[in-house]
């Protein structure tokens, strides 16, 4: 089975998180899967700005990113936080190979220009070229992806991970995208995370604010996997990862089963 597991920046942080995702890494390859790891490190970014001078703005979700707010990205992203996970993959005996969207490049990025508020440097995957995916897997190792890309005019873009998951997810023909989250699911209008959420109740979601935030660019992300042939999209609770060895072979109930209906 071809799986893509998008790792929120939150989970990498928190050392026993961190290992749990780990450890379900490592038994998915052992069972012969293909796994492609995307990840984010949006706190870890901000905390860097701050340090730096610069306050972090969100629209929709998603992060205005200058010219120096793009460069720090891409410091943090793809140096510490991709070397990061792939040192903690390889201690564990997994042959992580860190990727930028950029190498290769993997992936390539159109700048947002949807209508909407400007947002800078905030790139759209266009195109995925997934033989150096093949490549990685070819010779056992698991290709870690951090969530910048090199765009179309060549300079490179901040791009949401949950959306490069889902580009990466349809491009490979995975059957499977996770996203691993803080949160333990799509919550309710009451906090209660909904188990199955059909993608007809989303847009009604949305409007009245229950989906909000982080999880709006998330929401789009599952949607867009499932629209391009992704036979299951879950969120799913990050510090549970340890639970997902056994994805494939028994019913978990944790998280959310987004759905076509």
């Amino acid at each position: 089975m071809k799986l893509v597991l998008k790792i929120g920046g939150a989970a990498l942080e928190n050392p026993a998180t961190l290992q749990s995702c780990v450890r379900a890494i490592k038994s998915l390859v052992q069972d012969g899967h293909q796994l492609v790891v995307v990840h984010g490190g949006g706190s870890a970014l901000t905390r860097t700005l701050k340090m730096l001078g610069k306050q972090s703005q969100f629209i929709n979700g998603l992060r205005v990113t200058d010219a120096e707010t793009r460069d720090v990205a891409l410091m943090v992203l793809a140096g510490f936080m991709n070397k990061g996970l792939v040192a903690a993959l390889t201690r564990s005996g997994v042959s992580a190979i860190g990727l930028s969207g950029g190498d290769g490049p993997v992936f390539l990025a159109r700048k947002r220009n949807n209508g909407g508020p400007d947002l800078g440097f905030v790139g759209d995957i266009c195109q995925v070229e997934t033989r150096w995916l093949e490549a990685i897997w070819s010779a056992g190792g698991v290709p870690v992806i951090a969530s910048v890309a090199l765009g179309t005019d060549g300079e490179y873009y901040n791009v949401n991970a949950d959306q490069m998951a889902a580009a990466c997810a349809v491009a490979c023909k995975a059957q499977t995208l996770i996203f691993l989250t803080e949160v333990a699911g799509v919550l309710n209008a009451e906090g209660i995370p909904f188990q199955r959420l059909e993608t007809t109740k989303v847009p009604f979601l949305v409007s009245s604010s229950v989906i909000s935030g982080g999880m709006l660019p998330k929401m789009d992300a599952c949607l867009k996997a499932l629209n391009g042939g992704v036979g299951r999209v879950r969120v799913f609770p990050s510090e549970k990862a340890d639970v997902l060895a056994d994805f494939y072979q028994k019913k978990i109930d944790l998280g959310t089963e987004v759905v076509v209906a």
